[in-house]
């Protein structure tokens, strides 16, 4: 069993939407014989993107898996997506991974998702290489590729490898590390060449600098090398190895996988140099309490351990969890414990994923991703593992929610249906938020942009026949007031028998933002019983719930309610409440009542290209810019901005920035609409309730 661990390769292909993860892990599959064809994300005919969804906007929306045989190692492929719209997705599988392959678009270079991804890379401290791709394209430039990611990434990237020749005559590949040349054809099979004349200078140059880089992975090595020893072929695949398990250097391959050209020497560097469930080594993981850290090795012969990081949900067979096993084995078929739900979980049958396909697996070893279907209660994140050896894996969290809709049933009756189908999707996508929002009784759904959650309502119909529509999310504005005033309240009535007699003075006064609602009782000399007096506080309460300008709550004023008088036969609590009411609605008109809006506290990263845009636009936006900071070859702007101005900046930021600005956004206080918004708003609120 150690041995099939060792033959275990599980990569994450990571980086922006469009730098062709989808078209590597299809010429891997294809170089491999796992499949026949080399599919196009444009043709909708790749075995990694298959979700209608997907085939829709040629893009990946979720991550997909396969495996494939290469020099008698099995390779796992997570292809994850780039869009900043599905890439909580990306952050949450990638611990399932052993090593990244970080793809770099050579037209583009490095974009905003490629350096988060580069981040997430770094909080799992993941061995990375980084593939310079689509050098057949016009304009591309490995060296400004190049050049781009030894700006932004740490450990330094180091070439391994030079293209030969550039855009349409891009046609072959020279490695640095066995000094060979190929080229390649129209169907991407390799021939071995001369390393062409032209360019012999720079290959040398080239071949220096990497001995040089690769030294520094090993003391002696670096010892021989300044000596001026030459280096066998077997000490520098060493130091290759060694320098990438442990992130002193990252390699840089380059290729074009449309046409298949470099993904042979990507798959060989994969299977030689990345690492394997053993080379991981010991997970730090936690007790069952989560408090205490302990040590889990990748022992096929321990306790089984693993942890669910993908759940796909479907309608017809059931919920499919997919796990990396840490430690242990699984035969199978089997039970579990989860750790998370405090339950037993049996299942009938192991599966490997194959795409859209699953096939029927005999067991699972640590480095294992398997999956299997319909357990009962476990969901992604969850801890599974022996009951006797009770273990907690704390998994990645989403990326916090951008943007939210309200969203409705299409037809009537069916909202109980949109609530349950929902909490479905969410065990699929973790990034998605869904809330019952009891002021504007609106369902809310919250995602990472507006097309993360029109792919949701899509996938809501698809898969459980449920048609919802999209809305603008009521803004939840307050009211308040500006002056302080003193008002009477009094309900009296006689209509035969015991009246109704309730009568009260109060000052209602603005208290500073934030501070609420705070009742004072100033009455003396028995003016109002003390039995009464908490049901004029009741009175005011219930109507504050709705202010004087557009029904929307009222907050931070104080009452004080300094006098009154009563009837000795007719007084009640009804009475008192009524009267508070009374007093409440005459003072609040009376007080200057004004709307408040919530403030968004924004933070908002781009490159420096876009600051003036972005500045310009938040002005636009009623927006406040509080201070600015540098985070490497970016800029990030803190802002406060309305919320009713910032519900759709997730599309519009993409449009400013191509897709190179991020955003995050939390709620920061109320603060006063200006007067001239503040009359439009009321009077859109009171021709809708007209």
């Amino acid at each position: 069993m150690t041995e099939m661990m060792e033959n275990l390769r599980n990569i994450a292909l990571v980086a922006h939407g469009g730098a062709g993860k989808t078209s590597i892990a299809e010429a891997m599959l294809f170089n491999a014989g796992v499949t026949n064809r080399l599919g196009r994300v444009e043709d909708g005919n790749t075995s990694m993107d298959f979700e209608p969804e997907e085939l829709k906007r040629t893009s990946s929306i979720t991550s997909s898996f396969h495996q494939y045989s290469w020099e008698k190692k099995t390779v796992s492929i997570i292809d994850t997506p780039g869009d900043q719209n599905f890439f909580s997705d990306t952050k949450i599988c990638m611990p399932a991974a052993d090593g990244a392959v970080v793809v770099i678009d050579g037209v583009d270079g490095v974009k905003v998702q490629t350096e988060q991804a580069w981040d997430f890379a770094t909080d799992y401290n993941m061995p990375c290489v980084i593939f310079i791709n689509k050098l057949d394209k016009e304009r591309a430039d490995f060296f400004n590729a190049f050049q781009d990611a030894a700006d932004c990434f740490k450990p330094k990237p180091i070439i391994t490898q030079l293209p030969i020749g550039s855009e349409a005559d891009f046609k072959g590949i020279v490695d640095l590390v066995s000094m060979k040349a190929y080229t390649y054809d129209s169907d991407g099979k390799a021939t071995a060449v001369d390393i062409p004349a032209d360019m012999q200078d720079t290959v040398e140059a080239e071949r220096e600098a990497f001995i040089e880089n690769i030294a520094e992975a090993d003391d002696e090595l670096i010892e021989k090398y300044l000596e001026g020893e030459t280096l066998s072929d077997d000490e520098i695949k060493d130091a290759l190895k060694k320098g990438t398990l442990t992130r002193t250097f990252v390699p840089v391959l380059c290729g074009a996988a449309t046409r298949n050209i470099g993904i042979d020497l990507l798959s060989d560097f994969v299977v030689n140099c990345m690492p394997s469930p053993v080379d991981r080594g010991a997970w730090r993981i936690n007790d069952e309490s989560g408090e205490n850290e302990v040590v889990c090795e990748p022992d096929p012969d321990a306790p089984f351990a693993a942890f669910v990081f993908k759940t796909v949900a479907d309608p017809y067979a059931g919920r499919l969890s997919i796990f990396r096993v840490v430690s242990g084995s699984l035969g199978k078929d089997g039970t579990f414990y989860n750790v998370n739900k405090g339950s037993k979980e049996r299942f009938n049958q192991l599966l490997t994923m194959a795409g859209k396909e699953q096939k029927s697996a005999n067991g699972a070893v640590p480095g294992s991703i398997v999956a299997v279907a319909k357990l009962k209660e476990t969901t992604t994140g969850d801890t599974i593992c022996n009951d006797k050896n009770k273990l907690f894996f704390k998994c990645a969290e989403p990326l916090p929610t951008l943007m939210s809709f309200a969203i409705e049933a299409k037809a009537k009756g069916d909202e109980d249906k949109i609530f349950s189908s929902m909490v479905k999707l969410i065990e699929e996508d973790p990034s998605l938020r869904l809330d019952r929002n009891q002021e504007t009784r609106e369902i809310l759904l919250s995602g990472l942009g507006q097309i993360h959650i029109e792919v949701a309502i899509e996938k809501l119909k698809r898969k459980f026949n449920v048609e919802a529509l999209l809305k603008i999310p009521k803004i939840p504005y307050r009211e308040t007031i500006k002056k302080k005033v003193r008002v009477q309240g009094k309900h009296k009535k006689q209509s035969g028998g015991h009246g109704q007699f309730g009568d009260c003075w109060i000052q209602m006064e603005p208290l500073p933002r934030g501070k609420g609602f705070e009742f004072v009782d100033a009455i003396v000399g028995g003016a109002i019983p003390k039995t009464y007096i908490p049901a004029v506080e009741k009175g005011i309460l219930d109507s504050c719930d709705k202010g004087v300008l557009a029904g929307f709550p009222c907050i931070d004023f104080r009452i004080t309610l300094d006098d009154g008088s009563f009837h000795s036969v007719d007084s009640s609590e009804m009475a008192f409440k009524i009267a508070g009411t009374v007093a409440f609605k005459k003072a609040a008109a009376e007080a200057k009542p004004i709307l408040l809006e919530p403030i968004m506290k924004v933070a908002i990263t781009t490159p420096d290209e876009f600051m003036g845009d972005i500045m310009g636009d938040l002005n636009s936006r009623r927006g406040r810019v509080l201070g600015m900071d540098s985070e490497g070859k970016y800029q990030v702007i803190n802002a406060e901005v309305p919320m009713s101005e910032f519900l759709s900046y997730a599309p519009d930021l993409r449009s400013m920035t191509g897709g190179r600005g991020v955003f995050t956004m939390e709620f920061s206080r109320y603060d006063e609409v200006p007067a001239q918004e503040s009359q439009k708003i009321v009077d859109e609120i009171n021709k809708e309730k007209e």
